[in-house]
């Protein structure tokens, strides 16, 4: 008797972090109150990721890389593979909380006009994580966000925009983009957009696919009655400096690939310098701070 497809195919993409990783698919099999299945891209980790998953989640397909592809470039790996109605792109440092798979499909399945739908998505301590809401990084909003007003007026309609602090976070909302940590995005979608742009190669995929679905007319929502917990940062702290370059090289491609045509030469050299004038200061407070670490 064939195996029922899947509605939901689970698509993560791992890079040495095999305990979260494992309880990532504990929690996603666990709650799966739909057909299910889970796709585990695995950038050529070394702490025995995909040989565990293979041994402990039989059912899993996993595509073992012989190089570290970036994030966008792996999940295109892994969409190939995807059988799924909908994907749920999903970080190994997630942990999906009880019928949030269901709420989510549910919720594609009577909005035939939403792509993409992201849950309420917390950290450990029950805090929101603000990246589950974003709206699209214009000029402005990163200037409010280089300046610090976005944290001092983080529910201001016009400060706090980025983070949609102005709306309740308790309330289904539709919003410009959620995160790639956790969201559920309909693949007749992606079949009509594409999937990730390779040029990212960590960072800023998530919003330049969510801009690229509503240009097509597509719908981004947050769903509060889906949650989920992310233990976040697992991944990038193995090489913050690689990675604190590589989050800023990404906001400069997203500006210049969506909105430095709508904007005077003079305005795209600002935004460059605010840009690569923070990652120069958060540079040199990581370079700091590192300095100031005890010695093992």
């Amino acid at each position: 008797m064939p195996a029922e497809k899947p509605i939901v195919s689970a698509l993560i993409v791992s890079f040495n972090v095999k305990p979260l990783l494992l309880k990532c698919l504990e929690a996603f099999y666990g709650h799966a109150d739909v057909p299910v299945e889970a796709v585990v891209v695995d950038n050529a980790s070394t702490d025995g990721s995909a040989a565990a998953v293979a041994s402990e989640f039989p059912k899993a397909v996993v595509l073992a890389q012989q190089r570290n592809l970036g994030f966008g470039r792996a999940n295109n790996v892994g969409l190939e593979r995807c059988q799924g109605r909908f994907v749920l792109l999903l970080n190994p440092d997630v942990t999906v909380n009880p019928q949030a798979l269901g709420r989510m499909a549910d919720f594609l399945i009577t909005r035939p006009d939403a792509a993409v739908v992201g849950p309420r998505l917390l950290f450990p301590d029950g805090r929101l994580d603000p990246e589950a809401r974003r709206s699209f990084p214009v000029p402005s909003t990163l200037f409010y966000r280089t300046v610090g007003l976005s944290r001092l007026f983080p529910r201001s309609r016009v400060f706090g925009r980025h983070n949609m602090g102005h709306l309740s976070e308790t309330e289904v909302h539709e919003i410009d983009a959620g995160s790639a940590a956790c969201m559920m995005v309909r693949m007749a979608a992606l079949d009509r957009v594409g999937f990730f742009d390779p040029r990212y190669f960590m960072f800023g995929e998530d919003l330049d696919l969510c801009y690229r679905l509503k240009l097509g007319g597509w719908k981004v929502f947050y769903l509060p009655s889906a949650s989920a917990i992310h233990h976040k940062g697992a991944a990038t702290k193995q090489a913050e400096s690689k990675m604190l370059y590589e989050r800023h090289r990404a906001m400069w491609a997203y500006h210049s690939k969506h909105h430095a045509n709508d904007i005077s030469a003079f305005a795209n050299g600002l935004v460059w310098a605010q840009i690569w004038g923070r990652w120069a200061a958060s540079a040199m407070r990581q370079t700091v701070g590192q300095g100031r670490r005890p010695s093992p």
